[in-house]
């Protein structure tokens, strides 16, 4: 299998994953140009994609969703609830709405050779998933951002994987003493806002094992955050933490707000 980011962040979040028979992009919030030439770095192109996974409708999870539909007639995934909110706010613009799938949280489907298992996860959306990939070669890897807390369900769902891109949104320190109004520091920190580097780190603490090829923190705030202090404050989690590991054991990176990530094969 192989996953890539193309871009993480507030401004927009797209992510490649596959192997070497289909290929998924999990959320498009940038444009479909940008999707492209991310793509195009590791000789792919929109078509070779099978499908969109869309975890929840903010605009930085949907932003090049209308262009890439109307484009390339990609077919999306996505639960009834994030669908209906799509279709409601409008600002995809006029698509053919026979290419939207219901999916459900909790409940596994398939996409060629990739099988997919949405897991509920807790964020101010209508309903939002996070993702598990697997095949069958016995590897899986997780996309899950857009979390202000989780529970031993999540954990359980996030055991054995091969490779994550988890949120680690902000230091918890930045956000204080940052510029945001009260109220939007309050939904920041609210178990339906996102996940701090200390959570991160300890959610990480909870799911790592010997067979983790590597680690992408993503959704950094460029307000709150930055990506030295998310990786030192994560790594320090992880290492002080109730779990056999220490952070020096695992390939831990920041998935970019604007730059593609390394690939990683596994």
């Amino acid at each position: 299998m192989e996953m890539f980011s193309i871009a993480s962040g507030s401004s927009g979040n797209c992510i490649l994953v596959g192997n070497d028979r289909d290929h998924v992009l999990v959320d498009c919030g940038i444009s479909g140009k940008k999707t492209e030439k991310g793509l195009n770095q590791y000789d792919l192109t929109t078509p070779d994609c099978a499908g969109i996974l869309i975890t929840h409708e903010h605009i930085d999870h949907i932003a090049g969703l209308g262009v890439l539909m109307r484009r390339y007639a990609l077919k999306v995934y996505a639960t009834a609830g994030t669908i209906n909110a799509i279709l409601r706010d409008g600002r995809i613009g006029k698509v053919d709405q026979s290419l939207f799938s219901v999916i459900h949280a909790d409940e596994s489907f398939q996409i060629g050779s990739l099988g997919v298992r949405p897991v509920h996860i807790c964020h101010d959306a209508a309903d939002p998933v996070g993702y598990i990939i697997n095949d069958d070669s016995g590897k899986k890897v997780g996309v899950v951002t857009d979390l202000g807390c989780y529970d031993d369900h999540i954990v359980d769902e996030l055991q054995g994987l091969s490779a994550v891109l988890l949120e680690a949104n902000h230091d918890e320190n930045m956000l204080s003493c940052g510029p945001y109004p009260y109220q939007l520091k309050r939904r920041i920190r609210s178990d339906y806002g996102h996940l701090s580097n200390s959570l991160s780190g300890q959610l990480l603490g909870r799911i790592l094992n010997d067979h983790m090829e590597h680690v992408y923190l993503g959704h950094l705030s460029a307000e709150n955050n930055y990506g030295p202090l998310a990786l030192e404050t994560v790594g320090q989690e992880i290492t002080d933490g109730d779990n056999p590991y220490k952070a020096k054991d695992f390939n831990i990176t920041v998935a970019s707000r604007h730059e593609v990530s390394e690939k990683v094969v596994f």
